[in-house]
């Protein structure tokens, strides 16, 4: 199975109204069953989150385009295929 590691960090603009939608994206993703899971950096500079279920690189990044920390322009996202076991 392939696995899509999301690393989000925050700009230094960041503007936390953009928090609870970015959660309701979250939600959305676990109930299609595309997100293993997620959590923040403890130091607050942002956080990563998994995705499983998708089949390329294509559609997970087509897919983390829709975040809304994307769309706000709040964070920078990168996505990695990773190899877990």
């Amino acid at each position: 199975m392939k696995r899509f590691l999301v690393i989000a960090m925050r700009r230094p603009d960041f503007d936390v109204s953009v928090v609870a939608p970015h959660q309701a994206f979250l939600d959305d993703l676990r109930a299609r069953g595309l997100l293993d899971m997620t959590g923040g950096f403890a130091d607050g500079t942002g956080g990563a989150y998994l995705l499983s279920g998708i089949a390329t690189l294509d559609e997970a990044q087509a897919i983390v385009a829709a975040d809304p920390l994307a769309l706000q322009n709040t964070s920078d996202l990168v996505v990695h295929e990773w190899n877990t076991r």
